[in-house]
């Protein structure tokens, strides 16, 4: 299982690599989601189904949406559009590709594996009932800080993406 864990954690650092040093924000998004995969298969190894479930759902899922629908309510025009069409080549896409295809043999190692023992992996499982209680527990404060920063992130970027503020 430490295989599985360090495999995807390099995947991780990898497709963070990429975000932070790609220019195009869409391409950025495209290895976001790969790192946010590769933190879920972090949980998955670690024995934590549900808390990675939780996180291709509500990270790799919703908020993904979301910031794919804030990059295309800025709309930056169309010659954006034609050098997006140039970009979007074949080439563009292996990086992701790969990355996600070692992340999928990944998780069928880890749910289809066995352990030395000869029992299935993943024998400590954290449950709905114990993420409920943290989340509306200690750290209550903490998820509502959360969800008010992407309220003002989604705020900022209609303001900076009306056409009224474009125009001189």
């Amino acid at each position: 299982m430490e295989f599985a864990f360090y495999f995807s954690a390099g995947i991780a650092v990898v497709s963070t690599l990429r975000v932070i040093t790609n220019s195009n924000p869409v391409h950025a998004l495209l290895y976001l989601i790969i790192s946010l995969l590769a933190v879920a298969m972090c949980f998955f190894s670690l024995g934590a189904p549900f808390a990675g479930a939780l996180e291709i759902i509500v990270y790799a899922g919703a908020i993904m949406v979301l910031f794919v629908f804030v990059v295309m309510m800025l709309n930056l025009g169309p010659a954006i559009v034609e050098q997006e069409r140039k970009w979007l080549s074949p080439g563009i896409w292996t990086g992701p590709a790969l990355l996600s295809a070692a992340l999928l043999a990944e998780l069928l190692y880890v749910l289809f594996g066995l352990s030395d023992s000869g029992a299935p992996l993943g024998l400590t499982d954290v449950d709905a009932k114990a993420v409920g209680i943290s989340l509306f527990g200690p750290y209550l404060l903490v998820v509502e800080l959360a969800s008010l920063l992407l309220l003002a992130a989604l705020v900022a970027a209609f303001h900076l993406g009306r056409h009224e503020a474009k125009e001189p």
